[in-house]
């Protein structure tokens, strides 16, 4: 790959690049020690800036429920790691936001001073900036392969409700074997996958399997209460 060479983004379904980086938890070998476990990779422009400032104090407000999940945080930017020791004492001495206060990051944030893992994953987009990287969110499930990808500009910050609702959606339909319709949260009806086996009535119908009710031949749900899908993804 020649120097003017950028990296392509890696895709849904591909596995994510490995790398080897300095954290504010020491050094690690990505995606490899997380293997077995969901793991959310989130990239922010830079420290001691305000939305981003916003957003680590939520994603640390979310870890434990995360967690719960078997789902662990890493966090990068291309600040070097004195910097990211410098600004996380900041936030938890002075910085008090939505009730937060005294918050501790106690997941690792990568130093990325040369770029290599912002390039990696396609976090550097020339016509927002050339020298910080959009707010990406990498959802990787536990053999390593890239499950959702979300992007947002410089200047807005995440949806922290939406991020914790992917993770219970990827558990859920694997768990389940299932499809999750538009908004979907624990306790709504499903989408069974193979529709086709319902049948190809255009009234709606009962299937041949308990609860499932078809609408057309492309269309059937059935129920998945809550607190099934709360036992099978909180652990």
């Amino acid at each position: 790959m020649s120097e003017q060479e950028t990296p392509r983004m890696p895709l849904i379904g591909e596995k994510a690049p490995s790398f080897k980086a300095i954290t504010t938890q020491g050094d690690i070998q990505f995606p490899e020690q997380y293997v077995g476990s969901w793991f959310i990779l989130f990239s922010h422009p830079a420290d001691f800036t305000h939305v981003s400032t916003s957003e680590i104090m939520t994603f640390a407000s979310i870890e434990e429920e995360l967690n719960k999940m078997n789902t662990k945080l890493v966090g990068v930017s291309v600040d070097g790691l004195y910097s990211h020791i410098a600004w996380l004492r900041t936030i938890k001495e002075k910085i008090e936001y939505k009730g937060m206060k005294n918050v501790e990051i106690t997941f690792p944030l990568i130093e990325d001073i040369t770029m290599n893992v912002s390039q990696k994953y396609g976090m550097l987009q020339p016509g927002e900036s050339d020298t910080k990287a959009v707010r990406a969110v990498f959802v990787i499930d536990p053999k390593g392969i890239i499950r959702t990808i979300l992007y947002y500009p410089l200047s807005m910050g995440r949806n922290f409700d939406e991020i914790v609702r992917i993770m219970q959606a990827l558990q859920a339909s694997d768990e389940f074997n299932v499809a999750t319709p538009a908004d979907w949260r624990p306790g709504d009806d499903v989408i069974v996958p193979t529709a086709e086996s319902c049948g190809v009535a255009k009234e709606r119908v009962e299937s041949e399997e308990e609860g499932v009710t078809c609408y057309d031949w492309f269309f059937c749900t059935k129920k998945l209460d809550k607190e099934t899908v709360m036992k099978a993804i909180y652990k």
